[in-house]
């Protein structure tokens, strides 16, 4: 019994691609029979338990030493100026006439990395030290960035309250970061480091999919009506979506190739092309509301199927280079 329960719960994080689009298809036919808006008061608590596995053993230090400096610079650039201008441009141009879903667009672009930027990272033999630094500092950047971005860039469309959106912040990231490092201390007085990466560590993604879903759940639910009276939305937010990643994977690639060692490009892809796509939807669905997150829960369906791709084909025709030791 209590293995069959362990499959159950393990089951959503080791197939996300399968995952993701039975819940939107449960959410959109639940939500076309049913009123699902009590549920958005509890949006913003799952999104703080989606983030908060992530957070415990977060090593918030690795943002300050130095090196590995050269891809550092390089995937902040990417991340803070060049991908930000990509999605701006295709919201300009693509979806000025869906001011929300260019919202959650300008979102994602927003929050660079995830926990799966370092686990892409080892899985194609790349940099994992550069990996967690960049995605360490980069939330933390992305952070405290966010709402300024999302002022200037979408904030004559719709309505960005600043202060309400670092409040929103601080409850999402900086709140689990701060129960997460109390967690991790805890967890290290009884347990040994090893037995936290063996024992604890696995349950963790877990508990954070199957916040996450619930928040897929709601922000479809809540939408689904709109959707069968806009059919052209999904298609619309998919198109935009494929050419924003195809972009992304494209520039990462060249730049990884001319400018860094295989290791390092093979970090500064996944660091830059995968996006903090639980953050952003906790954010999208509280700051924007469902339509807005609508555009971040397809991107969770393109973001793994597309790294997945990415990282058999670099590695089968070495778009990046032989695979070296560090």
């Amino acid at each position: 019994m209590m293995t069959m329960l362990k499959k159950i719960f393990h089951w959503p994080g080791k197939n996300l691609v399968l995952a993701i689009p039975i819940v939107l298809l449960i959410g959109f036919m639940v939500g076309y029979q049913w009123d699902t808006s009590f549920l958005k008061k509890y949006i913003l608590v799952a999104t703080v338990l989606m983030i908060y596995p992530t957070m415990i053993g977060f090593k918030i230090k690795e943002a300050f030493d130095l090196s590995h400096w050269q891809v550092l610079v390089t995937s902040l650039l990417l991340n803070f100026i060049v991908i930000p201008g990509i999605a701006y441009i295709l919201g300009k141009t693509l979806l000025t006439n869906e001011p929300l879903l260019f919202a959650g667009l300008v979102l994602a672009s927003l929050l660079p990395t995830s926990g799966m930027t370092i686990s892409w990272t080892m899985l194609f033999k790349g940099n994992v030290a550069a990996a967690v630094k960049i995605t360490a500092i980069s939330l933390i950047l992305g952070s405290l960035l966010a709402p300024w971005y999302l002022l200037v860039m979408v904030g004559k469309l719709i309505p960005v309250n600043v202060q309400q959106t670092f409040i929103t912040i601080a409850l999402v990231v900086f709140l689990p970061m701060l129960l997460g490092n109390i967690t991790y201390r805890w967890l290290m007085k009884k347990y040994t480091q090893q037995e936290f990466q063996q024992k604890i560590k696995p349950i963790f993604p877990s508990a954070s999919v199957w916040a996450m879903l619930f928040v897929i759940f709601s922000s479809i639910s809540m939408k689904a009506k709109m959707i069968v009276e806009n059919p052209g939305l999904i298609g619309q937010a998919l198109t935009v979506l494929a050419v924003f990643y195809l972009l992304n994977f494209f520039l990462s690639t060249v730049v990884g190739k001319l400018l860094l060692k295989r290791n390092d490009a093979v970090a500064l892809v996944y660091g830059t092309v995968m996006r903090n796509l639980s953050l952003s939807l906790g954010l999208a669905v509280t700051t924007f509301g469902p339509k807005a997150a609508l555009i971040v829960t397809l991107a969770f369906i393109l973001q793994v199927q597309g790294a997945a791709w990415y990282g058999k084909m670099a590695e089968k025709r070495q778009w990046l280079g032989k695979p070296q030791t560090a």
